[in-house]
């Protein structure tokens, strides 16, 4: 892979770990408001699992922080945010459409998701 390829492909994942992280320190401080906004939900289970979501997110950005080992397309952090962000944005429109839950922040976060895993897939393929 080329240099160019690897700061390619070591941005889009720095802009994905920093995002799970955020998102994940987010949700461990104020779950109430993450439920609400994304799925439209409230109430002490869901803050509850929101916690858990929020450790998760933060494991997931700090595991994937792109050091030179991370920014290849063949590596397991490359393929866990891929899958991530690819699932997560299906989970959740199928959660907006099939269950009709959904906060203001719930579509938002399915673009948001499918977008980055498009730019993840650019990244290895083309440098972008």
């Amino acid at each position: 892979m080329s240099d160019s390829n690897f700061n390619t492909l070591g941005k889009v994942l720095a802009v994905a770990s920093i995002a799970e992280v955020a998102t994940g320190v987010a949700l461990l401080i104020v779950p109430a408001l993450g439920t609400l906004a994304l799925l439209g939900v409230e109430g002490a289970i869901a803050e509850a699992l929101a916690r858990l979501v929020g450790i998760a997110l933060l494991t997931l950005g700090i595991a994937c922080w792109p050091v030179q080992r991370h920014a290849r397309g063949d590596s397991a952090a490359y393929w866990a945010m891929q899958s991530y962000n690819a699932l997560i944005a299906l989970y959740l429109a199928y959660l907006g459409i099939g269950e009709r839950l959904g906060g203001v922040l719930l579509w938002p976060a399915v673009g948001l998701h499918a977008v980055m895993s498009l730019l993840l897939v650019g990244a290895r393929r083309t440098g972008l």
